[in-house]
């Protein structure tokens, strides 16, 4: 029995100091270390890179660590697949070249692609000092929207973890997430002033099992966008505004675009937007499927238009509106949706004539006109919603053909 004690104690002592000696050899990979200067005036993307290729072929967990200070750093490329598990421990501050002529030739600040089991945590910030390249944005006048490069973007990473860190003034969208399985996006802070145009916070396309929470967006367009080949995404906790709210969409412009399903909005609060939750496709579009769309428990604070299904959507003015959406819109909830609207028409769904809507329900509404024309009213086309509990504005109030 003794002889069994002293075995079982004599290799736990062992194995203990196995685990402090195989811990201390997977050093982190301090960036400083790499030659990082961090003062705000250096080119720190390649001591950068040099960091994060040691840790992506160390065949132990291993960590990159952005410490305090100034990097300034061109557009950067981190590409797996590692060899284990990898850690990017952000607490410094990126910062991307003012000049946009250095970055013409490039559509990402930042990429990370096809890695297995990244984490990204740390109160770091991502600045992409975009103030300079919103006055050359002409996706307005010329449709052309892919002129300047989004901030952060991740592509066909699996099992993900994004917490803690602040993408400020993109110079596009600040985050877009495209062909990515099972993320986390957490108490993200996302922040560019409300004149700054096509900075989506987060776009998420050709993805599944994407989840948001805790964050807090503030931007010029979309806070959170969900394209097509989204499938099983949840945005619940965001505060969003100010920005053009939380959209699906816009869905149907190019050939082949895959179906958008199992999307739930949650326990949001979006104030001081254009939008609120809205779902948007173009006329004459391709043909595709949004269906089991979900929002619930959200507040709006002083919001344009607070509901809203547009399959009439046309920024630029450049559409035959004469062909109606291919997009069919099916089984969608909007359930425990309180607050403010601006505009009168507080509740808008503008179904395509073409694809009416199907399985449209509203429940337990209440949303009051802050103007002085009048009371809300809440208008419906191609659409015929199932009303449970309260709802004001009155469903469909004004009824339209298009």
């Amino acid at each position: 029995m003794s002889s069994l004690t002293i075995s079982t104690s004599s290799t736990f002592i062992i194995f203990f100091f196995l685990c402090l000696i195989t811990n201390g050899l997977a050093a982190d990979f301090h960036v400083k270390r790499y030659g990082a200067k961090a003062n705000g005036n250096s080119d720190d993307s390649q001591a950068i890179m040099r960091a994060w290729k040691d840790a992506c072929m160390s065949r132990k967990a291993s960590k990159v660590v952005i410490s305090g200070g100034r990097y300034v750093v061109n557009s950067m490329k981190f590409k797996g697949p590692c060899m284990a598990p990898i850690h990017i421990q952000m607490e410094g501050r990126l910062e991307a070249p003012l000049n946009i002529q250095h970055m013409k030739s490039d559509d990402n600040w930042i990429i990370f692609e096809y890695i297995n089991a990244l984490t990204i945590s740390g109160k770091g910030i991502f600045d992409g000092r975009g103030s300079l390249a919103w006055k050359q944005n002409q996706c307005a006048s010329s449709g052309k929207c892919d002129s300047l490069p989004i901030s952060l973007r991740f592509y066909s990473l699996n099992n993900t973890i994004i917490r803690g860190i602040t993408s400020t003034d993109s110079k596009f969208f600040h985050m877009n997430v495209h062909n990515c399985r099972n993320m986390t996006l957490q108490n993200i802070i996302i922040n560019a002033p409300g004149v700054s145009p096509n900075t989506d916070g987060i776009h998420i396309g050709g993805s599944s099992g994407v989840t948001i929470s805790n964050a807090k967006i503030e931007t010029g367009d979309d806070c959170v966008s969900i394209g097509d080949g989204s499938r099983q995404i949840t945005v619940e906790k965001v505060t969003c505004g100010p920005g053009h709210g939380i959209s699906i969409g816009s869905l149907g412009k190019y050939k082949n675009e895959k179906p958008v399903s199992g999307v739930m909005v949650r326990n949001c609060t979006i104030k001081n937007t254009m939008f609120g939750v809205r779902i948007k496709t173009w006329p004459d579009s391709t043909q595709g499927i949004a269906t089991h769309m979900h929002f619930d428990s959200i507040v709006m604070k002083n919001v344009g238009t607070p509901i809203l299904i547009d399959q009439q959507y046309c920024p630029y003015g450049k559409c035959r509106f004469k062909i109606p959406s291919r997009v069919a819109i099916s089984d969608v909830g909007f359930r425990n949706i309180v607050g403010t609207s601006t505009t009168r028409v507080a509740v808008k769904l503008v179904c395509s004539r073409g694809y009416p809507c199907k399985n449209v329900k509203l429940s337990n509404i209440n949303l009051r006109y802050i103007g002085t024309n009048g009371t809300a009213l809440s208008e419906c086309s191609n659409v015929k919603p199932t009303i449970s509990g309260r709802v004001m504005p009155p469903p469909c109030t004004r009824a339209f053909a298009i």
